[in-house]
């Protein structure tokens, strides 16, 4: 059996009418023959709603009684048990009555979808996890129904349910929501018109970004690359100059008038050399981008405009936003520029954005190192002048007369600047049509491909030899400009993973979405067997369907005789390979190094199991024999024939006896709590509870007259495991009254501090030095040279461990005029105003 599929109906506020969509999908479904059942559902004695589950059947609920009272809530094995194809389940972040099956209705939800039910809930914004910070500032109120963000994301569907806040105010005023003793209050206060506005805008925010997720895998899925402009992406084209950081602001701007805008910085390499960028300036323009909610690509590309669009159209950008060009006037000879052919090329769906800054037209800081090529429009230029400079100069030098050794080295001059321009082939061609002219045109007999003067003829073999020696020159300096530049852009990429390394950017998946992004790669996947025969498998992968197989990949790196790098895409040249044989081997060393920190936690594990069962036959070899020998003693005693023991005499071994076997139930007790914490078994139930429930009750096992309490009833409540709260405060009350003079009391004493509540148990003792404090709280630990027979050490590892499991803390502070204070801090929870202590499993969430 499959597992069921989720739809969950969101909703901005109470009232919206989740509850009432959800039922009139039910109708739809069993009108169509659905098996439809309603688990649980809640309609608030609102009259429409309530009219809405008539004719859908409904599963009895199961009652439960808490602090007084009598609470239903969803019966899960009935509902188990009547097996529906549809299950209607409302509020799904309610939190259960104790003594239900789930400490949350969305566990009760997952136990349906696991056993192939499909299950309709419904959900309002504001008890999503990840918002509770956001709601709490807007509406001055802390949700404690929460549900994690995960839960609601993995839904198969999810239906917006949207009212302007107009409008579910005059539901609310007509009595649609809520009771008419009540709407006034609500609408003065969590119903204004500025906090529905809010709310609903966080609804359709979240909305959006999962939508943005579906598209996201169409796109990926369907090659899509044309540009759909659903939201907001903007695009910051970034050289490596200063004016980056004002593009990168100026691009947060426009992001911040679209709801849901994005910004994403990217700096594109050429393989043929590099623009000199400053790495120090990159490193602050990533930060300062990342710092203002975007992020930061790193791309190679040959062509800067084609790759800066192509990079564009990939993430389904709607904007770039380019600097003006810092080049001098004379300087657009060579070309329109970066920010003019992306405008060009950029087509309908793009809008590009050329921001002016204050670098503008002052030359870069820095020289350009050219590429592997003179480029196309150089050559072409060089050819130009190599066959058409000769042509015109010979035109002109038919009408004047400067002899032939002028003539010769203004052919010469044409020759050398078709070298400059295009190199090698243009010079060659520029020579020899040139000494042609020389000789029709200037070299007696004119007019004739002969030479009668035999100086001539030197002097054209010198004319020739100087054009190819001026023309080799040059494309050996091209050539030589073309090796440094790009050594010059495989260090930066290499300095570029040093640094990611430096940074502690060690995941694995990290390293190679880095590998995708620099070589423009669909997708990449470092792939591993065990030997020449077993299948390979994949170790971890980036992008959509990732090669399987090294023989698959359109590039494969091996990286030892069992792993290998394999992307899809594009076919490299075998120049970019070097620098991808450098990321193969990161690859491999994160993997290893990830293999390894797993292993050496496993180690830590074993060895820390080892010390506590070292500990524990220590424990049980002295500890626990003295008061079992104390208590068969007593007992053999009282068995014996020999004497006739006095009713004192009696009593005071019947005392040994209860005395010997408290101190092995506090011994064992402590023993399986230090075994559950090593062990992760400790599940903390979390509850909303109030502190003047529990810590009274931990007090049980000390004298009466040891302790004063203070627990105010003004406090707020906490959320702990009320089992686990008892047991830490009981050891740490007994630590206290252990070490406390027998004239001096125990003070236990809570108060509210922000967003936390303090219980501080403060004793008179002898105190502990600073070097000790943490030390108290290691298993197995006493202070100073206590008797064995006092016990194990346990009482304030378990503490701190019970604590810790429900997110609180514990720590050691002195006693101001002598003695220790034990501060153990847990998380408030806010009351409701004009609320009591509610109990929150108690409340039902308005739908």
């Amino acid at each position: 059996m499959g597992r069921g599929k989720l739809r969950i109906y969101l909703g901005a506020a109470p009232g919206v009418g989740k509850t009432y969509a959800m039922l009139s999908e039910a109708h739809r479904r069993v009108e169509r023959g659905t098996d439809c059942v309603v688990a649980f559902v809640e309609h608030h004695h609102r009259p429409r709603t309530e009219v809405m589950l008539h004719g859908l059947e409904q599963v009895p609920r199961r009652e439960l009684e808490y602090r007084g009272g009598v609470f239903t809530e969803m019966d899960v094995d009935a509902v188990l048990d009547r097996a529906p194809a549809v299950a209607l389940v409302d509020e799904l972040a309610h939190t259960n009555v104790p003594g239900s099956r789930n400490a949350k209705r969305w566990q009760d939800v997952e136990e349906l979808l696991a056993a192939g039910i499909d299950v309709v809930s419904t959900v309002n914004i504001q008890h999503l996890e990840s918002l509770g910070d956001v709601v709490e500032s807007i509406t001055g109120v802390r949700q404690r129904e929460t549900v994690p963000d995960e839960v609601v994301r993995r839904a198969d569907q999810i239906e917006l349910v949207d009212m302007s806040p107009p409008a579910l105010r005059r539901r609310m005023a007509h009595g649609n929501i809520y009771t008419s003793d009540k709407v006034d209050a609500a609408l003065s206060n969590y119903f204004r018109p500025g906090n529905l506005t809010a709310l609903r805008e966080l609804a359709l925010l979240w909305v959006a970004d999962r939508v943005d997720e579906y598209l996201t895998e169409y796109r990926s899925e369907h090659r899509v690359s044309t540009i759909w402009g659903s939201r907001e992406r903007i695009v910051v084209g970034l050289t490596g100059g200063p004016e980056g950081r004002t593009l990168i602001r100026r691009a947060a701007r426009l992001a911040e008038k679209g709801a849901g805008g994005e910004v994403m910085a990217v700096y594109i390499a050429r393989s043929d050399g590099l623009t000199a960028a400053s790495p120090k300036e990159l490193a602050l323009q990533r930060t300062l981008v990342e710092d203002l909610g975007g992020t930061f690509h790193h791309v190679v590309g040959d062509d800067i405009p084609a790759s800066l669009l192509d990079f564009a159209r990939g993430v389904n950008a709607t904007q770039i936003v380019l600097g003006s060009s810092r080049r001098k006037t004379w300087q657009y000879v060579f070309g329109p520029g970066v920010g003019v052919t992306v405008a060009r090329e950029s087509g309908p769906d793009l809008d590009v954005h050329i921001v002016t800054h204050e670098e503008v037209a002052k030359g870069r800081g820095l020289p350009v190192a050219r590429g592997a090529r003179l480029g196309r429009s150089r050559i072409i230029w060089g050819w130009l002048i190599g066959v058409g400079g000769p042509v015109v100069l010979a035109l002109l030098l038919n009408t004047i007369d400067l002899g032939l050794a002028n003539d010769m080295l203004l052919f010469l001059a044409v020759t050398v600047a078709a070298a400059l321009l295009g190199g090698l082939l243009p010079a060659l061609a520029s020579a020899a049509f040139g000494s042609l002219l020389l000789n029709y045109f200037y070299t007696p007999p004119l007019h004739r491909l002969t030479i009668a003067d035999p100086k001539n003829i030197v002097a054209i073999v010198i004319f020739v030899g100087v054009a190819v020696s001026v023309a080799s020159v040059v494309d050996l300096a091209a050539r030589r400009t073309h090796q440094a530049a790009r050594l010059r852009a495989e260090s930066e990429i290499l300095s570029f993973l040093a640094g990611s390394v430096l940074r502690g950017e060690t995941s694995l998946e990290a390293l190679l979405e880095r590998v995708r992004e620099t070589f423009a790669m669909e997708s990449v996947a470092l792939l591993e067997r065990v030997n020449d025969v077993e299948p390979w498998t994949c170790a971890g992968s980036v992008g959509p369907d990732p090669s399987a197989r090294p023989e698959d990949a359109d590039v494969d790196m091996p990286v030892g005789d069992h792993m290998a790098l394999a992307l899809s895409g594009r076919v490299l040249p075998a120049s970019d390979r070097r620098v991808l044989a450098a990321f193969a081997a990161q690859a491999a060393v994160v993997l290893d190094r990830q293999r390894l920190q797993h292993e050496a936690d496993q180690a830590k594990e074993l060895a820390e199991g080892n010390r506590i069962r070292t500990a524990l036959l220590a424990a049980v070899s002295h500890d626990l024999r003295t008061p079992l020998a104390g208590i068969k003693a007593s007992v053999s005693s009282l068995r014996s024939d020999d004497v006739a023991w006095s009713e004192e005499d009696q009593a005071e071994l019947l005392e040994g006896i209860e005395d010997g076997a408290d101190r092995l139930d506090h011994l064992v007790g402590n023993l399986l709590d230090m075994s559950r914490l090593q062990t992760g078994t400790v599940a903390p139930l979390i509850r909303e509870i109030d502190l003047d429930e529990v810590v009274p009750m931990a007090l049980g096992g000390v004298p009466e007259d040891s302790v004063d309490l203070e627990i105010p009833e003004s406090l707020p409540m906490v959320a702990v495991d009320a089992g686990l709260l008892e047991r830490a405060v009981a050891n740490l009350v007994e630590n206290a009254v252990k070490y406390s003079p027998l004239d001096a009391r125990v003070m236990v004493a809570a108060s509210a501090i922000a967003d936390r509540v303090e219980v501080r148990v403060v004793d008179r003792g002898p105190g502990v030095p600073d070097e000790a404090k943490d030390r108290i709280f290691a298993p197995f630990q006493r202070y100073g040279d206590a008797p064995r027979g006092n016990g194990v050490g346990l009482g304030l590892a378990v503490a701190r461990g019970f604590t810790e499991a429900m997110g609180g803390t514990l720590n050691a502070e002195d006693t101001p005029g002598g003695g220790l204070t034990m501060v153990l801090t847990l998380r408030a929870v806010a009351r409701r105003p004009g609320m009591a202590a509610p109990s929150a499993v108690a409340e039902r969430q308005a739908s």
